[in-house]
């Protein structure tokens, strides 16, 4: 077992271990989890165990990659939060912190997300020396784009094409999140 980076009043947030691949494997064997991230679910749980070594590479390589979301009361592996180094440009962006996170479908409607990705915030401007975070939703996923815009309070501030369909891109500086959180 991994130890928790932080935790909310209903999450546990750590690393992703090799423990984690059956979580994994329910997660993004989804069809409707994949919905709006190109409509390609995984098919067994050798990709899975492979999504979590390159996840467990990036920590080592990198020293960030997403992390495990443990619900306190059952003590399950129910998705995963964080932060993706973007290194491939996007949207003419290089280089950037994304926020994202994924929940398996029988969580999904409990806050999780939001939860998640309000702490993950705090933990990077408060730990990370990065000045803007920025985030990411295709324009059909408006419970993402509710979470980015309206519960965090991410600027929209352009559309790309990602995955075959427009996608919105969203950005907050530590400043403006420090005078909205505090």
């Amino acid at each position: 077992m991994s130890l928790p980076l932080f935790e909310t009043s209903r999450l546990i947030i750590r690393k992703i271990i090799p423990a984690d691949a059956a979580g994994m494997f329910a997660l993004d064997s989804n069809p409707r989890v994949h919905e709006y991230l190109g409509n390609e679910p995984i098919q067994s749980l050798e990709q899975a165990e492979e999504i979590v070594k390159k996840v467990i590479g990036q920590y080592r390589d990198i020293a960030i990659a997403r992390w495990a979301m443990v619900e306190k009361a059952s003590g399950e592996f129910i998705g995963w939060t964080g932060f993706k180094l973007n290194l491939e440009p996007i949207n003419n962006h290089v280089n950037f912190l994304d926020l994202g996170y994924r929940l398996r479908e029988e969580f999904w409607g409990k806050g999780y997300a939001t939860e998640s990705a309000i702490a993950c915030m705090d933990y990077a401007f408060e730990h990370w020396n990065y000045d803007t975070i920025y985030g990411m939703a295709m324009q059909g996923n408006k419970a993402s784009i509710n979470i980015l815009n309206k519960k965090i309070g991410m600027r929209h501030t352009g559309t790309f094409t990602g995955h075959g369909a427009l996608c919105n891109f969203y950005e907050i500086t530590k400043t403006e999140w420090l005078a909205n959180n505090r």
